[in-house]
């Protein structure tokens, strides 16, 4: 569900507690809504880079300046995770949690930087960049968590799970439709 949080009303110190905040209250938002027991996961990315905290673009202009200043360069992709636990409509438990993945870029040419822009893909993301999509032929190698770079920590999240008292196993299966 989209959470419908207007994200630009959010602020705080730290990337990291910002991405956290976000996280939270997109969660609580769609929570609110949830009438059966469920588990409500709410999450939110932005890059750092130079010190600077980049969400999504505002503008193709933008996301090709940005493009062409983080050729062959890196940045940390931040990624906060809430999870609350619904019973009832109630909100019963809340853990969150942010995962942090260093990204080094390749060095794209002028060119390939307006064709990947023109795609439209880097103006709906943080950081201006997709590992899962298009984006992916310019990242040369990530330090740290793949799962968190596409936008969900899955070894957080088991963590997360653990703390409210689940185990992955405990989660519904997806029936094999092969089998």
């Amino acid at each position: 569900m989209v959470s419908g949080v207007d994200e630009d009303a959010f602020a705080a110190p730290k990337i990291t507690d910002l991405v956290v905040s976000l996280a939270t209250a997109k969660a609580a938002a769609v929570a609110v809504e949830i009438a059966d027991d469920a588990l409500v996961l709410g999450c939110d990315s932005m890059l750092e880079f130079r010190g600077h905290v980049l969400g999504k673009p505002s503008s193709a202009d933008e996301a090709i300046a940005r493009w062409k200043e983080m050729r062959g360069q890196a940045g940390f992709l931040h990624t906060g995770h809430s999870l609350f636990e619904c019973r009832d409509s109630t909100v019963v438990g809340n853990v969150c949690d942010f995962a942090t993945t260093e990204v080094r870029f390749g060095y794209p040419s002028d060119a390939e930087i307006e064709a990947y822009v023109a795609t439209g893909e880097p103006l709906s993301v943080a950081g201006a960049f997709t590992i899962d999509g298009l984006g992916g032929w310019f990242v040369e190698r990530i330090i740290g968590d793949h799962h968190n770079v596409v936008g969900l920590s899955l070894p957080l999240l088991r963590a997360m799970l653990a703390n409210l008292g689940y185990a992955v196993s405990d989660l519904p299966a997806r029936p094999n439709p092969e089998v």
